[in-house]
């Protein structure tokens, strides 16, 4: 495949996706970001996990993150507390609400991909997943992991 076609599926990939939008989702009339909303499902999936932690699980620095994370407290979404053991360490929790916003944009997100998934039979599914799942194993082990092309 000609790299120009690849760079072009994958530039398609990505508005289709929505992520060149400045907000993902509408939860309980709360526009949350795509950064938000990443960073909301990582909260959930870590669990108690500190802000250093998760600003690296998402490649962010810590100065862009630490605005994000204001403003989910802002919207009383996550809460930060001091850790146990040491007190220099941010750990970051969801509110009620912000579980509640998390579970509403994981429906949307599995309704998006079952309304797409149900147009394909079970070999173009599971062949889709397959290849999603190399992908990522490979950018992982790629040099240039988590940065994007240009640094």
């Amino acid at each position: 495949m000609e790299n120009e076609n690849l760079r072009g599926l994958f530039q398609l990939l990505t508005r289709r996706f929505g992520l060149l939008n400045k907000n993902c989702c509408n939860a309980d009339g709360i526009e949350i970001s795509l950064v938000q909303s990443h960073i909301l499902y990582e909260i959930n999936r870590q669990n108690k996990a500190s802000i250093q932690q998760i600003a690296e699980t998402l490649g962010t620095d810590i100065t862009t993150f630490s605005r994000q994370i204001q403003s989910l407290i802002k919207l009383n979404l996550v809460t930060k507390t001091p850790d146990a053991e040491d007190r220099r360490i941010s750990i970051l929790s969801l509110t009620d609400e912000g579980v509640k916003i998390n579970q509403t944009i994981d429906q949307q997100m599995n309704d998006y991909l079952n309304e797409i998934f149900k147009t394909m039979n079970e070999f173009e599914k599971e062949s889709v997943v397959r290849s999603l799942a190399l992908l990522n194993d490979r950018m992982l082990k790629s040099s240039v992991c988590c940065t994007t092309p240009w640094g």
